[in-house]
């Protein structure tokens, strides 16, 4: 019976998540730091959102050259991951992705959340 194969799902999102945890332990070791709570968010929101930023510049070069493409569901996934700047500035930069509106919506649906999720921590945090 011959190997299952991973999906371009699995595989991308694999290489994903490996490129931000290499850049957010780099990152860490090549400043000295401590990985403290802020700290590993920070850097984490850091490293996701070069990681969604590079990924949409990647997907419109494989779209140009008529390669197979990054799946949608891995470019939502770096954004709700917390790499929303980064993909909206790979959107922009790269002018990808920006004309298809069930990707958009989908997209500002993951922004709008994560707005409401940061009003609501800074909501308890001054609350006390």
């Amino acid at each position: 019976m011959p190997a299952k194969r991973w999906g371009p799902e699995w595989t991308h999102g694999s290489l994903a998540v490996a490129l931000t945890l290499a850049q957010v332990l780099l990152g860490f070791w090549l400043l000295g730091l401590t990985p403290t709570g802020p700290r590993l968010l920070f850097g984490w929101l850091l490293a996701v959102s070069v990681t969604a930023f590079g990924y949409y510049g990647y997907d419109k070069w494989r779209a140009r050259v008529g390669s197979n493409r990054v799946p949608e569901l891995v470019l939502h996934l770096l954004a709700l991951a917390g790499g929303s700047l980064g993909a909206y500035l790979g959107m922009r930069t790269f002018r990808h992705k920006t004309i298809k509106g069930p990707y958009q919506v989908v997209f500002w649906c993951i922004v709008a959340m994560q707005a409401g999720l940061l009003a609501l921590l800074v909501f308890l945090l001054l609350a006390g």
